[in-house]
């Protein structure tokens, strides 16, 4: 092949924002076609997305469709091409008539699988996602298509063995290649004829009563039927707590999809852990029977994440619950997508262009036009600024109180009186009463902020921090029987002496969960005590007499629930340096809170280590069980400042030597950049923050993507990293 023939000379290929042009010259992006019979055997041109790795090459190239290759040359199947010198993966996602490119095609050179594993609603969906966070089009593609895995691919089925599934063809096909294919009456028969469907259904939806768990929120039954009857309505859920298992949030969240299942739709339901999958998944499989969904997971093994994936694609199942790496599962005919507990960092991406699930699942049902449903017991500041821009009804909202467990905060009142210091020790004597009392009926919960021993240690005589005289970290003790050790270098200091007052011993600071298993061990003999954290989170214990000492979203459901629950050392969550502290706070007390009693069978919660004779708002909301009123009150406050969600936000990480050309950028895309920050540890690199009204956020994207691919076709060795709507923005 001369050098001419080599495809880079498809780098001069026209490529509009959204991809390459149209053949028919109308610049437009294309989606993936079917392209099947007579019209795949006049359309010799295939438009690839190349995996390059480069920014400003993320657009679609053309080449040719050898003879050999024009049956498997599908849209949507994965393809190597020569490109750069190099063959390159990447998806075939149109099959064109004449190319756009002038001049000689570079021929495909293989067809990796015939599987069309790029649907249109996912390229849609990637399109718009990197559009938003600045990043690239191939780097949602690798969070949303998982890698192939051949002998999946051959022990799976083509087609599913029953009903429930729809065919290859209508995973694949659009309704405009419909019509292309088949006719225009032909598709206006079929939209007449799905229309038909939906009237019967909403006649006939009265038959199936409404599901006891969705009739106790207010709107959540009118909420369910519209789902059923094949309407995409969109809510902001608030769960109540307390609640048997046939009416908690996982048996919610299965009705819901039942509702879409039985509209002839499909699901996809999202959640931050393993331990919420698997609740998730036990009521589904009570809801829907067995074999009716799948559960994704970025923990499963090659072969059985893309078995999972594969039955979602082929249409086997319609429903499909897991963590992040659920939010592209390609369900055919979209009419659900839910969320829970969207506070979660969880639901954070880690990897470019960091989506955050709900940014996935918004743009999905955008696009689908599904339903949708965000809930949790207490609701993120993102979603309150949704439902009070009018874009979310709420369902639910501030439950009887005594349907709510019964909430005491510690040291207040008489306690002090009564209990002197022991009113604020680590566990106040109220808690002490409160467990010994519900130890005669059932387990009881411990909350603590911190793993380990003793994370943290200070100077026994002005209480300063206890910093490594090496590198400056913070001093820890490991364990009962360790000397005190330096979490940044463990290093173990030779001799302890207080730069600020001279003293020579040392304190507990923060007390860790192995010490507060052991002090309430010790307290009650005879009484099992049970940790959950880290590498070993418990997901059930029973209802017998029980100690659970667990961090924060790692508590153990108890069956019946627990008769006391313990939040130690509020002030922990608190007082942590980050603007979404009070949130978070919130967010996590509810969730543990939520698994006590209700107030009527004896549940009771105590919160310790709240700063006394102050009214904070987070201690407030959980004593008065109202997550709306405290939510309302951050975002109001958030709104004054300007920062998000109630503005457009990103953090830029850059060399020092180009801080002036992107705060020049932003200032011309109608932005505000702050900083430059140092980065801890590294001199050669900055940190600037760049806030903007939401209308401007849009601009700033394609200005940010712009500059990266800017610096990625000079081939600069250190590209800018920008994450849009980062939590540790700000905030």
């Amino acid at each position: 092949m001369s050098r001419t023939d080599q495809p880079e000379a498809l780098l001069d290929v026209p490529a509009p924002a959204g991809g390459a042009g149209r053949a028919d010259g109308s610049g437009q992006a294309a989606a993936p076609s079917e392209g099947r019979g007579e019209a795949r055997q006049t359309r010799p041109v295939a438009a690839v997305l190349v995996d390059s790795g480069l920014a400003h090459l993320d657009h679609e190239f053309e080449y040719a469709v050898p003879d050999d290759l024009d049956e498997a040359a599908r849209p949507g199947v994965r393809v190597k091409v020569r490109f750069a010198g190099q063959d390159r993966p990447g998806y075939l996602v149109e099959r064109r008539v004449e190319a756009v490119h002038e001049g000689r095609l570079a021929p495909l050179r293989t067809v990796v699988s015939d599987e069309p594993v790029l649907t249109p609603h996912v390229l849609q969906t990637a399109r718009r996602v990197a559009a938003e966070q600045a990043g690239t089009v191939q780097d949602v593609l690798r969070l949303a298509i998982p890698p192939r895995h051949a002998r999946a691919e051959r022990a799976l089925p083509r087609e599913p063995a029953t009903e429930v599934g729809e065919t290859e063809e209508s995973v694949v096909a659009t309704e405009a290649e419909t019509a292309e294919v088949r006719g225009a009456e032909e598709s206006a028969a079929a939209a007449q004829a799905k229309e038909s469907e939906a009237a019967e259904r909403s006649a006939t939806v009265g038959d199936d009563p409404v599901p006891p768990v969705w009739q106790d929120y207010r709107a959540g039954a009118a909420w369910w039927r519209r789902v059923r009857a094949g309407e995409s309505p969109r809510a902001a859920w608030l769960a109540a707590p307390s609640r048997p298992p046939e009416r908690d949030w996982p048996r919610a969240l299965a009705e819901a999809a039942r509702a879409a299942e039985e509209s002839g739709r499909g699901a996809v339901i999202v959640v931050p852990d393993l331990r919420d999958v698997s609740r998730v998944d036990a009521a589904l499989t009570e809801v829907l029977g067995a074999d009716r969904h799948v559960r994704l997971t970025a923990d499963q093994g090659p072969q059985a994440r893309y078995t999972a994936w594969l039955k979602a694609l082929r249409g086997h199942v319609r429903v499909v619950v897991g963590t992040r790496a659920a939010a592209y599962a390609p369900v055919p005919d979209l009419g659900l997508v839910a969320w829970w507990d969207d506070g979660d960092d969880l639901h954070q991406e880690p990897r470019s262009p960091y989506p955050h699930v709900r940014q996935v699942l918004t743009a999905r049902a955008d696009l689908a036009g599904a339903a949708l449903l965000v809930g949790g017991l207490t609701m993120s500041t993102d979603t309150a600024a949704l439902v009070g821009a009018g874009r979310l009804p709420v369902i639910g909202g501030t439950p009887p109180r005594r349907e709510a467990p019964r909430v005491v905060v510690a040291g207040e009142g008489i306690d002090e009186e009564r209990d002197g210091p022991g009113a604020r020790a680590h566990i106040p004597s109220s808690a002490w009463r409160a467990a010994r009392e519900a130890l005669q009926h059932g387990p009881v919960l411990l909350q603590v902020p911190r793993r380990g021993y003793l994370p943290a240690m200070s100077c026994a005589s002005c209480r300063a921090p206890a910093r490594c005289q090496h590198c400056h970290g913070p001093l820890a003790l490991p364990g009962p029987d360790r000397a005190p050790e330096c979490r940044w270098c463990a290093r173990s200091p030779s001799g302890f002496v207080c730069p600020h007052c001279e003293g020579t011993r040392l304190r507990a600071g923060v007390v860790g969960a192995r010490r507060t298993a052991e002090e309430i061990g010790r307290a009650f003999p005879g009484v099992p005590v049970l940790t959950s954290g880290g590498d070993r989170v418990r997901e059930q214990v029973g209802s017998d007499p029980a100690i659970v000492v667990a961090t924060p979203g790692a508590e153990p459901v108890a069956d019946g629930g627990y008769r006391a629950v313990l939040l130690l050392d509020a002030w922990a969550l608190l007082d942590r340096p980050d603007l979404r502290a009070a949130e978070e706070a919130v967010r996590r007390w509810f969730a543990a809170a939520a698994l006590a009693r209700s107030w009527t069978d004896g549940g009771v919660v105590v919160l310790a280590g709240a700063p006394g004779h102050v009214t904070l708002p987070p201690v407030e909301a959980l004593v008065r069980w109202d997550p709306q009123w405290f939510v309302g009150r951050e975002l109001a406050e958030r709104a004054e400042l300007g920062l998000p969600p109630t503005s457009w936000s990103a953090q830029v990480r850059t060399t020092r030597g180009r801080c002036r050309q992107i705060v020049e950028i932003v200032d011309r895309a109608g932005g505000e950049a702050l900083g430059p920050l140092p980065v801890p540890g590294d001199d050669e690199h900055a940190i600037l923050v760049v806030r903007a009204a939401f209308d401007r956020g849009p601009a700033l994207a394609r200005a940010l993507h712009d500059l990266r691919a800017g610096e990625s076709a000079r081939k600069e060795r250190d590209l800018t990293a920008v994450r849009v709507g980062a939590r540790d923005a700000l905030g």
